[in-house]
């Protein structure tokens, strides 16, 4: 077995297609050389900022041969009086056999010709040759480039190439902007610390040699060095290096022999907020910040660069990155200080030259909606007084920042900015917090808004978004949400679950649709049901994915046919999870078994009845008097001891109540369909077959105070 080396040399990458291109690589080679017969024992892909390659060890000298069958015409279209006829000797032609070597067999269809032929395997080599231009110019990316006067696209122009099969070069030519490379045994080291040509023995030796030349290709390597390096040395400064995951990626991908360098800026900066210093750092000059301690907010006047240079050199390269820093920070602190000069609300008046949306306006015309549906959810979550002075005047404030030089500078410290500017300006802390955490949470993962000021503002924000951008009929379709109107969707009833917010949903739709400006909603019935199925399915997905609820139970309480249990989820989204949590809990501790049965079975003939799904007093509805067996008495006091459980399990959530009152009734209803005196539920007497439908219609209703059991599947 051989091993290849493939070492693709370019100008410098962007960080962004390095990463990119291993993780297209990682899955097309080895795809490509199946489909050629081939199965490596390893496939090894590596990158730096100037060079990609793959090692792939354990290839066969050729491949294997191999065996095709080829199902031909049939019989009666191949041969004519015993002779072969053009459909045969095509067929032959095109298979490279004689028409001796056909081999006739019956099938469904009649008798075809069929041949089998032995495809003798060409050397590993030569489909490696006609592999690798794919390999490399299939390989996609934002702002591919042309050079030259080639018609090649590829992210930075191509300067060398290695391929090498064990010791020895494969020959390998790529036209190249307009200029042809061609492979070699020549790599090249460090621009800086190995200028000179590295020559690769064999292809095993290729990251042992590069290593020598201060090259580390492997960015796993690289990643793990940058820590170690990175925790060390904030530690000399008495500190803990923040390291921003997404910021590590790139970096990783930005050098090739890393090196981790403090550098220091002067603490005066320390006085502007260290969110401020942090997005300079790390925005800007790909820095990672230090921190006092693992768990403190508050920085030190140090950062730690990733230098690609010459590790002897650090102290230089410490001191031009702090004159950088100092001019950044500089900017950083001019900007906070003039934003602070005037007070939050001051810039209120800006957001008209802010636009929402083009058709929706400007975000100053945001801000007043946001004010209305705010004081809509205070008054249906009951906030009053001075809570709710606070979430009106948060909602009201919660974008000037948009507006100020600094959220200019930096977009992503929008809402940070807002709290810090708003604490400046003396608004209460309520307000302040709720100006940050109203964007929250920003991704899947990103925490909750933890004031009820801040809930209430994120919630009417996002409401909305909603409302107006699916005015204007742009509804998420497959993975196009350009406005992240799922995310906003999934965010509402995250708040709402995480904080225990009773939110009417529905009703605050219906309510922002009515009061949305003039001419911008064309068919509030038609806005309304759409807002309502996208919410439902968000609502599914979160139950499912998030809850690990099982789909079954979440089709039983939103409802998989069935629009009532679709209106209660969306009247009480607090209600839909907590009975979907319960239902999951009866499944997982077996309860569920002691009423599925006999609750499924009532609810399947109930259906031949007339029994609305709202009743649950027997008294009006039955008549004892129509009783034949003893069993129907028992199952009309069964339901008449049901009915204060039911209530109460309801109007106190305490849906084990109802569960428990259902397995009491169980034996009951199980004696009325198969004991001693069990009855024909569809009685030839219409009196009769309607009272028996009825108990067992008022059995269905008691049980889809919890769910629709019939949606469950045992």
């Amino acid at each position: 077995m051989a091993t290849f080396l493939l070492e693709v040399g370019t100008e410098e990458l962007p960080a962004g297609f390095v990463a990119s291109a291993i993780a297209q690589w990682q899955t097309k080679i080895p795809a490509s050389l199946s489909e050629h017969f081939l199965k490596p024992s390893a496939v090894n892909v590596y990158g730096t900022p100037r060079r990609l390659a793959v090692v792939i060890e354990g290839l066969p000298e050729r491949q294997p041969d191999r065996v095709e069958e080829a199902k031909g015409p049939s019989v009666q279209a191949a041969f004519k009086d015993g002779q072969p006829t053009k459909a045969a000797e095509g067929f032959a032609r095109s298979r490279g056999v004689s028409v001796a070597d056909f081999e006739i067999r019956k099938t469904d269809k009649g008798e075809f010709i069929f041949v089998q032929q032995t495809i003798p395997g060409r050397p590993t080599t030569d489909v490696l040759t006609e592999l690798i231009p794919d390999w490399i110019f299939k390989l996609e990316g934002k702002r591919f480039m042309r050079w030259g006067d080639g018609d090649q696209r590829f992210s930075r122009p191509i300067r060398w190439l290695v391929a090498l099969w064990d010791e020895v070069v494969l020959p390998l030519t790529l036209v190249n902007g307009g200029e042809t490379v061609t492979s070699d045994r020549l790599s090249k080291g460090h621009r800086i610390l190995h200028p000179e040509p590295v020559k690769i023995p064999s292809a095993s030796l290729y990251v042992t040699t590069l290593r020598k030349a201060f090259i580390e290709v492997d960015p796993a390597e690289r990643r793990q060095v940058i820590q170690e390096q990175t925790v060390a040395a904030a530690k000399r400064v008495g500190g803990v290096a923040a390291v921003n995951p997404s910021l590590l990626d790139e970096v990783v991908d930005l050098v090739e022999y890393p090196t981790a360098v403090v550098g220091q800026f002067d603490p005066e900066f320390l006085e502007v907020p260290a969110e401020v210093l942090v997005m300079e750092m790390e925005s800007h000059q790909r820095y990672f910040p230090v921190r006092k301690s693992e768990n403190s907010p508050d920085l030190l006047p140090y950062f730690i660069t990733i230098s690609n240079g010459d590790p002897a050199k650090s102290d230089i390269i410490a001191e031009g990155n702090g004159r950088v820093i100092r001019a950044r920070l500089s900017d950083g602190r001019y900007f906070f200080e003039s934003d602070r000069k005037q007070p939050l609300e001051s810039y209120l008046p800006k957001l008209e030259t802010v636009t929402f949306q083009e058709a929706l306006g400007s975000m100053r015309a945001k801000s007043d909606r946001l004010v209305s549906i705010a004081e809509q959810l205070c008054d249906q979550l009951r906030i009053t007084g001075t809570a709710k002075t606070h979430v009106l005047r948060a909602a009201l404030l919660c974008k000037a920042d948009l507006v100020t030089q600094m959220v200019g500078e930096f977009p992503e410290l929008q809402g940070v900015m807002g709290e810090k500017y708003a604490r400046a300006s003396g608004e209460p802390e309520a307000v302040a917090l709720a100006i940050a955490e109203h964007y929250l949470p920003k991704g899947a993962s990103d925490s909750l808004p933890q004031t009820q000021t801040g809930q209430v503002v994120g919630l009417a924000d996002r409401i909305d978004t909603l409302v107006g951008i699916f005015s204007l009929g742009m509804i998420p379709s497959g993975s196009s949400d350009p406005f992240a109107l799922r995310r906003a969707a999934n965010a509402i009833v995250n708040i709402a679950w995480g904080a225990n917010l009773p939110l009417n949903l529905d009703q605050v739709l219906q309510n922002v649709i009515a009061d949305y400006p003039t001419g911008t909603v064309k068919d509030a019935t038609a806005l309304h049901h759409q807002l309502r199925d996208f919410f439902l399915t968000r609502i599914r997905t979160l139950l499912q994915e998030d809850q690990g609820i099982d789909y079954d139970l979440v089709n039983a309480v939103v409802g998989e046919n069935d629009a009532e249990y679709g209106d209660r989820a969306l009247q009480d989204v607090l209600d839909v999870r907590d009975r979907a949590l319960f239902l999951q809990s009866i499944r997982n501790n077996k309860t569920l078994d002691a009423i599925y049965e006999t609750v499924n079975r009532s609810a399947r003939l109930a259906k031949q009845g007339d029994l609305d799904t709202a009743a649950l007093d027997p008294k009006p509805l039955i008549d004892p008097k129509q009783f034949e067996k003893s069993s129907e008495q028992a199952f009309y006091d069964a339901l008449i001891q049901l009915v204060p459980k039911t209530q109460a399990a309801k109007a106190e959530r305490n849906y084990q109540k109802l569960v428990d009152a259902l397995a009491n009734a169980a034996p009951v209803v199980r004696r009325f369909f198969d004991g001693e005196d069990s009855v024909l539920v569809m009685a030839d007497d219409p009196a009769v077959r309607r009272n028996r439908l009825n108990l067992l219609g008022l059995l269905r209703n008691h049980a889809r105070v919890l769910a629709d059991f019939g949606a469950i599947v045992k």
